[in-house]
């Protein structure tokens, strides 16, 4: 599933509140609607959140009326300001617009040269997404074997990014290599993205999945229901992995039951 896109002046997103039961595609025209998407969660997911930023810095550029570059740059700063107030943790929301700007900042040319510039920048940052999504996919499906159940908590697929999904991207590679696997979604409280979001995506991919209450995920492993466990994450740094309020518990659990002992020296 393609979640954003850039359509001419507009950008075209999946409104990720009303899921799953509705699928209503909202198209946003300024880049006020794409802050107002972010906050209100309709937008969500780090990867994603950073693509639609850069969007709405294309959107900015694309409907200016700015005569100079000096102009459109300080429409620029104001909307990057805009942005950066929806969600100050969103790390990858901060990058894009840095990134963005950055390359506005070294533009040559006339004022249409630099608009050009930052639209295809903003897309630049969202296929970049897609390609190393596939690649984490492509990679980490060398983790999963035939007939594996696999747990997961909170949402990492397309829903999360611009297209693949991180962590899921996993399960949906090894799916397409024909490996027979199954999953086991928690429902991830307190905005359920397991339960609305990554059981929707699996439905809809055809990859059998199991809607399991949070309570739940230290029951099936004991049970020996649970061959693999696979999370999102935030944000990496060297001696912790940042994500979802619950991951530590689902770690903790699955380090208890020896799941996925033996893997830690692999790398995705």
């Amino acid at each position: 599933m393609r979640t954003i896109e850039w359509r001419d002046g507009e950008v075209v997103t999946i409104d990720q509140t009303r899921l799953p039961e509705e699928e209503v595609w909202i198209r946003l025209r300024t880049c006020n609607d794409v802050a107002s998407a972010i906050k209100d969660m309709k937008v969500r997911g780090a990867p994603l959140i950073g693509a639609a930023a850069a969007y709405g810095l294309a959107l900015t550029a694309y409907h200016s009326n700015a005569k100079d570059k000096n102009s459109l740059l300080s429409e620029l700063d104001e909307a990057a300001e805009r942005l950066r107030s929806t969600r100050p943790t969103a790390v990858n929301l901060f990058w894009a617009i840095e990134r963005i700007l950055e390359k506005a900042r070294r533009a040559t040319g006339e004022v249409e040269d630099l608009r050009r510039t930052v639209i295809e920048e903003a897309e630049r940052i969202a296929e970049e997404d897609v390609e190393s999504n596939r690649r984490i996919g492509e990679n980490g499906a060398d983790l999963i074997e035939d007939g594996d159940v696999i747990l997961t908590h909170c949402n990492a697929g397309s829903l999360a990014t611009v297209e693949y999904g991180t962590a899921l991207a996993v399960v949906r590679a090894a799916h397409l290599e024909g490996k027979r696997i199954s999953v086991i979604a928690d429902e991830t409280r307190p905005k359920l993205q397991g339960a609305r979001l990554t059981a929707y995506e699996l439905i809809r991919d055809g990859i059998p999945v199991t809607l399991i209450t949070d309570s739940m995920v230290g029951y099936v492993m004991s049970k020996g229901m649970v061959d693999k466990v696979i999370v999102g994450a935030d944000r990496i740094v060297q001696d912790a992995v940042i994500n979802k309020i619950g991951t530590y518990t689902v770690a903790v659990l699955a380090h208890e039951h020896n799941i996925l002992r033996g893997c830690s020296n692999i790398n995705i």
